[in-house]
């Protein structure tokens, strides 16, 4: 998959956005593994008033999924691209953490819950992840099953810390 390719997809799924919970943008495969990679208009709107939205950091941010989520390696070890976990416990809470557990996992009426219930899951059963680039994080949940992840974006974060 490459950004030109992506481009097209973003374009031809951002009217569905606004329609349905998330919409399936691409699949990716890795060591025998599918990753399902969605978007939410939460995400679109985020990365809309960013001027981000289908720009070249993003695309490549989304490229990263690729990787596919690794438990091994659910934390970042610092400078890799990759899907790594985000947690609660992370001190001094940063930008992220308060993107996606303050305003959008904790708050009644963000559309998590309704984002759970379309993955077939309870909110406390999907993973808090970021998707990282060297130059951005798009944060969203995570369901793991047995043989195929989805992953989620809810919002993202560019921000230096």
């Amino acid at each position: 998959m490459n950004i030109q390719d992506l481009k097209k997809k973003l374009k031809s799924i951002e009217i569905r956005l606004s329609e349905e919970v998330f919409v399936y943008l691409h699949t990716f495969e890795r060591d025998g593994t599918n990753l399902h990679l969605g978007l939410t208009e939460r995400f679109r709107k985020a990365c809309k008033k960013g001027k981000v939205w289908n720009r070249p950091k993003m695309l490549t941010a989304l490229k990263n999924a690729q990787y596919g989520f690794d438990e091994k390696q659910a934390m970042s070890p610092g400078g890799s691209d990759g899907i790594f976990l985000l947690t609660r416990s992370y001190t001094p809470k940063n930008e992220m953490m308060r993107k996606l557990f303050d305003r959008y996992i904790d708050k009644p009426g963000s559309g998590a819950e309704e984002l759970a219930a379309a993955l077939n899951s309870d909110l406390e059963s999907l993973l808090p992840v970021r998707l990282v680039s060297h130059h951005m994080r798009l944060l969203g949940l995570l369901h793991r099953d047995k043989s195929e992840d989805t992953l989620v974006l809810v919002d993202f974060d560019d921000t230096k810390d």
